[in-house]
């Protein structure tokens, strides 16, 4: 899954430290995140909208592979 969540946190000139504690996670979590290591679930999808006050779907972008269910990251 793609983002632009370091895209839209340099817009605000948020941390990762500002965006972990507005969202109640560690920075390491919201590096994860931006480093497409790790996809949240939706609550946190949605609390990630939320917070930069758009859609989820202006926040991810899914690839291909996700499209297709070929994606094993998670697995």
């Amino acid at each position: 899954m793609r983002n632009r969540l370091r895209v839209l946190r340099a817009e605000r000139n948020w941390s990762q430290a500002e965006v972990a504690d507005r969202l109640g996670v560690s920075r390491q979590t919201v590096n994860a995140i931006e480093t497409e290591r790790y996809d949240p679930g939706i609550a946190l999808a949605f609390r990630l909208a939320h917070l930069f006050e758009c859609r989820i779907e202006d926040v991810f972008q899914p690839t291909d592979a996700d499209l297709n269910g070929t994606d094993t990251r998670n697995l």
